[in-house]
């Protein structure tokens, strides 16, 4: 049993991002408490919990990344071994949200996918979800238990002024439904934005029309939540360079990278893709060009700021004292 600031606590991990929940154990100054995943002949995944959690503050590390069902099935599971084992709550660190792109209707008889996962996580008996850049804000309206909607932004930040960029900066928005994004980020740099305006024939394709803004003579940083095929950002960083951009940088909280993701990067006249450790990347996913940033030591203060009842909005800003 851990005991953190008086409160019993036990911090599990399933199989998605098992290294960002040793960081933010570690963080946390207490272990991973030990948690048997095992899976029947047909693919049936079991749970088993070793110790008691009764009356135990849980949390559960689990991004549900690729292959996304096999992790949403673990973590429904394992969230109702805790349920039926009489944990006091049981929160759930996604950093990563699965589905968060099926947030609303786009076409007649299209599934609200993220929804669905909200009910899901709640019948199963979850008591709070604390997750990492949402795809859509209007996420949080979807659960009926807290959600904390967590910003990378403060780690993005310090990485990119330690660039010393000369006040030379522009923060481009690789869509027009990327604006607020973009702006909040350039406010700390005083740095004009720039816009992608593109069109998407079909899913994961992108077509770039034209850039809205000066770019020329100044290093361009696009900022998104994901980066998934690299389609959008490579095309864009071709543009801006033909535009007169000094180099392209990118800033992505979740590293999908599907497919030919990397290579395309790689391909690319993208200088640096900076992204965090919301998902975990095997080593083929993996490049020189691609940088990723530890969310553990936000998450795990999150962690403490919960179990203490004190605000973790402070935790979403930058000055010059984060350690983020």
């Amino acid at each position: 049993m851990a005991l953190v600031h008086g409160v019993k606590v036990k911090l599990f991990t399933l199989h998605s991002n098992p290294e960002l929940a040793r960081e933010i154990a570690e963080h946390m100054g207490i272990g991973l408490s030990e948690c048997s995943l095992t899976r029947f002949s047909d693919g049936e995944v079991s749970i088993n919990i070793p110790e008691t959690v009764r009356g135990h503050h849980t949390f559960v590390v689990q991004s549900t990344s690729a292959p996304v069902n096999e992790h949403y099935m673990e973590l429904l599971i394992m969230i109702d071994a805790l349920k039926r084992a009489s944990a006091r709550t049981i929160n759930i660190i996604m950093p990563y949200y699965g589905y968060s792109r099926q947030d609303r209707k786009a076409l007649p008889r299209h599934p609200i996918s993220a929804k669905l996962i909200a009910d899901l996580l709640t019948v199963a008996g979850a008591t709070r979800v604390i997750s990492m850049d949402l795809h859509a804000g209007q996420i949080q309206g979807f659960f009926n238990i807290p959600i904390d909607n967590f910003e990378a932004a403060p780690i993005f930040i310090r990485y990119l002024k330690e660039k010393n960029f000369d006040d030379n900066l522009v923060v481009v928005s690789p869509d027009h439904g990327g604006t607020t994004r973009a702006r909040k980020l350039a406010l700390h740099f005083d740095a004009p934005i720039a816009i992608v305006d593109k069109r998407r024939p079909q899913p994961n394709v992108a077509e770039v029309m034209n850039i809205i803004g000066d770019v020329e003579g100044r290093h361009a940083v696009i900022v998104d939540d994901i980066i998934d095929t690299a389609g959008t950002v490579s095309i864009a960083a071709d543009a801006l360079i033909k535009a007169g951009a000094k180099d392209v940088y990118v800033v992505a909280t979740h590293p999908i990278l599907s497919g030919d993701a990397v290579d395309k990067i790689n391909r690319s006249a993208i200088s640096e893709v900076i992204v965090t450790n919301s998902i975990q990347l095997p080593e083929s996913k993996k490049s020189p060009k691609i940088v990723q940033l530890s969310i553990a030591k936000m998450l795990a203060q999150g962690v403490l700021n919960i179990i203490d009842d004190k605000s973790i909005s402070n935790l979403f800003l930058y000055n010059n004292h984060t350690k983020f």
